[in-house]
């Protein structure tokens, strides 16, 4: 495999794509042998479609391209519903004196080209991202991986950190030396051996353009068979997801909640996840005014979050806590400061910056304030009501609408006043704090200049007993309710509807990292 997937496959898998996506799934998507009760081709509905190129270097660093990614990469453990299950490695065990992770590797397992899985892919794996990171796995605390033998790998760390398991272990693809030894630009590496993994299903072919992927079974997967023969993503707008899941042209699609009652009395299978997902109004505290803590939480006073989960989630909704981790989390601390709706509050914090107000609109130096903030299309709704109450609360804010992607890039890049943004991960590991506050990605706040926060924060990741660790990181959501470098907005309660051919579920903490999505890999294998 040497040629790029879109060459090497493109005659073969155009005309294929073509005939599916007309026909839908209908009768030509029901059970075929496959699997007693599952679908030969099982259809995902995606309204954004295009999540990347599906290697660990070439998709999107968001939730659904973690998903495609992960089909074709497994990783030395993974997650089900219950929590940790045996993935690469069918063992394993923690040398808390020595620091030390060991991994039982298993014996039956061969990459897609056919080449036999050893702890050598391990260690190079390892020694790879240390080398050319990998946006979403850190493995800066790993002193040491060593091969005890072909299939025993030991890791050593720097000192203890209490996520490794979910965190590294438990979220970084393992890569085939024999293929990534010899690639030294792995972001823009694009052929097709760059996406032969150990996982349950292989890529067909990906179009970037429709937004569509096409996956296939990989029979000789050692974690079980898999329960269809393909699968396949395809880009279909919210406000028709639900018209192809009645129509049988999709098996599954994330549906307003306004169509639940209804798809339900027509026999489709709808579920409702935990809410670890949360709308967050990104502050660029990096310049004035929003440099001054007290402007950032004038701004939380004046913005009505009750409202917003109650008019855009349309009652499907939670107003999120100050302190970023939701009530849904076994580690959420209800007692941090709340920021009631209150524009009296906000106008007097304000004025103790030196505003003042003038026809109702605040000014300082003769100049209005007048604040830019950026929206994604699918959330200008979202925008608008913010703006609207930021308005009547004497603060003008000019909204500009933007590609999902150019706002992840603006914001990244810091060149944005707030910015209208959003992400998962809530439920799963507290580092999610750490990552969502330090880290460097556009969904982080990046603020490192609370030095009580940063200790505690860097405390909690060290700390091995969960009670302790449990005061550590609500005693950081408490002071990050008060720095509010970022502030989350609400807690949106997302619905999926399918049609019970396949049992999807929520992972416990959401798939790898935290994604809140019911579509685990697993859902889609035979169990042994």
């Amino acid at each position: 495999m040497t040629k790029s997937v879109g060459r090497l496959l493109l005659m073969v898998c155009t005309g294929l794509l073509a005939v599916i996506l007309l026909a839908g799934c209908g009768e030509g998507q029901r059970n075929n042998g496959s699997s007693a009760g599952a679908p030969d081709i099982y259809t995902i509905a995606d309204t954004t479609g295009d999540w990347g190129f599906p290697s660990p270097y070439g998709h999107h660093p968001r939730g659904p391209g973690i998903l495609r990614m992960s089909m074709i990469f497994d990783t030395l453990v993974w997650k089900d519903a219950a929590g940790f299950v045996p993935a690469l490695a069918e063992d394993w065990s923690y040398d808390e004196a020595g620091l030390t992770y060991t991994f039982n590797l298993r014996r039956d397992v061969t990459w897609h080209d056919g080449q036999p899985f050893t702890a050598g892919d391990v260690v190079f794996t390892f020694d790879y991202v240390g080398k050319y990171p990998y946006s979403m796995v850190d493995t800066t605390m790993v002193a040491q991986v060593e091969a005890i033998d072909d299939y025993t790998v030991q890791v050593k760390l720097h000192e203890p950190y209490a996520p490794f398991l979910e965190y590294t272990a438990g979220t970084l693809p393992i890569l085939p030396k024999h293929i990534w030894e010899n690639v030294d630009n792995p972001e823009t590496y694009r052929e097709s051996d760059a996406l032969v993994g150990t996982g349950p299903f292989k890529l067909v072919d990906y179009n970037k353009e429709h937004g569509t992927y096409l996956y296939a079974a990989n029979e000789n997967y050692y974690g079980g068979r898999p329960l269809v023969r393909q699968i396949r993503y395809v880009k279909v707008s919210q406000e028709m997801a639900h018209s192809a899941l009645q129509k049988g042209e999709v098996n599954a699609a994330e549906v307003p909640p306004e169509v639940v009652e209804g798809l339900q009395k027509d026999g489709i299978t709808v579920t409702s996840g935990p809410h670890f997902w949360n709308t967050k109004l990104m502050i660029n505290h990096t310049m004035e005014p929003f440099s001054h803590k007290e402007f950032r939480q004038a701004l939380a006073y004046a913005i009505d979050r009750e409202e917003l989960a109650r008019v855009v989630g349309r009652g499907h909704a939670v107003a999120a806590s100050p302190g970023m981790l939701p009530p849904d989390s076994d580690w959420h601390n209800p007692d941090v400061q709340q920021y009631r709706h209150d524009p009296v509050k906000a106008a007097a914090l304000l004025k103790g910056l030196g505003y003042t107000q003038q026809d109702g609109y605040f000014q300082k130096d003769g100049r209005p304030l007048v604040l830019e903030m950026l929206v994604s299309q699918e959330y200008t709704r979202d925008g608008e009501i913010i703006a609207a109450q930021l308005d009547k609360a004497g603060i003008k804010v000019e909204l500009r609408s933007l590609e999902a992607k150019t706002l992840d890039s603006r914001v990244q890049q810091w060149d944005f006043e707030l910015a209208f943004s959003g992400h998962g991960g809530l439920g799963s590991d507290p580092v999610v704090l750490n990552n969502m506050i330090l880290g460097k990605s556009f969904n982080s706040a990046r603020y490192a200049a609370s030095m009580k926060l940063n200790g505690l924060l860097a405390a909690q990741l060290k700390e091995t007993d969960p009670a302790a660790r449990k005061q550590l990181v609500q005693e950081a959501q408490a002071v990050y309710a008060g720095e509010l470098p970022a502030l989350s907005l609400y807690y949106p309660t997302w619905y999926w509807g399918h049609d019970g051919s396949i049992d999807l579920y929520y992972t416990k903490g959401g798939v790898a990292s935290g994604v809140p999505q019911p579509l685990n890999k697993l859902c889609f294998v035979e169990s042994n």
